[in-house]
C-alpha cells in the first residue's frame, strides 16, 4: 500500500522553506566545502534517518558531480569500504554522530576525529550541513514526500535509474519539484 504525502509543506509555507534553502545556499555556494563532500554528508544522514525522497535525490546530485555509482552505494557502508578519503571518512562519521544523538550527546572522540580533518570554521559549516540535512529529513518524513525514481526502479525490477525528483501534490496546477542550488531540496518552480 502506498502512502500519500500528507501535507505540500513547500506550498503551505513557502516562507519557511525559503529560509531553509537560505541556509543551502550559503552551505553550497560560500561555505568552501565541497560540493562532492556536501552529498556525500547529506546521503549518509538521510540513510541513517530513513528518508526516501532525500536518499533518492542526493545519489541523483551525487552523479550529476560525476561520482561513479561505486562510491554512491558504498555510503551505506562506508566503514567497511576503501572508496573514501579520509577526510571523507572523518566527515561521514561525524555525520553519524551528529545524527545519532538520541542516546545523548557527541562523544567526545567523535569530535578529536573530525577536528584531525576540518578546522574550526569548516567544522562549524560541516556541522550545520548536517543539522540541515536533519531537518530536511524530518520535514520529508512527516509528510511523507515521495521520490518518483523509487516508484519507476520498482517497476524496472530493481535496477537504478536517473529520475529527477517529482512531489506528486506539487505537479498540480502546473508547478514541479525542481532541484537548485539550495542542495536539491524542494522548491516551488513555476513553469
Amino acid at each position: 500500500m502506498s502512502e500519500e504525502q500528507r501535507l505540500n509543506y513547500a506550498k503551505i509555507s513557502p516562507e519557511g522553506l525559503g529560509a531553509m534553502r537560505v541556509v543551502e545556499h550559503y552551505l553550497n555556494a560560500g561555505s568552501g566545502l565541497s560540493p562532492v563532500l556536501l552529498e556525500l554528508v547529506r546521503l549518509r544522514a538521510s540513510l541513517v534517518n530513513g528518508c526516501e525522497f532525500c536518499i533518492g535525490l542526493h545519489r541523483r546530485e551525487l552523479t550529476k558531480h560525476n561520482e561513479p555509482e561505486s562510491r554512491v552505494g558504498a555510503v551505506a557502508g562506508w566503514r567497511e569500504s576503501d572508496a573514501f578519503t579520509a577526510t571523507e571518512r572523518a566527515a561521514l562519521a561525524w555525520t553519524e554522530a551528529v545524527t545519532n544523538v538520541q542516546d545523548g550527546h557527541v562523544p567526545e572522540e567523535a569530535f578529536a576525529a573530525v577536528r584531525e580533518h576540518f578546522p574550526d570554521k569548516e567544522l562549524v559549516d560541516l556541522t550545520l550541513a548536517i543539522a540541515s540535512i536533519n531537518a530536511w529529513n524530518r520535514m520529508a518524513i512527516a509528510f511523507r514526500a515521495k521520490w518518483r525514481g523509487a516508484a519507476v526502479r520498482a517497476a524496472a525490477g530493481g535496477a537504478d535509474v536517473d529520475e529527477v525528483p517529482v512531489n506528486r501534490s506539487l505537479s498540480e496546477d502546473g508547478e514541479r519539484a525542481v532541484v537548485g542550488d539550495d542542495g536539491g531540496k524542494v522548491s516551488v518552480d513555476e513553469g
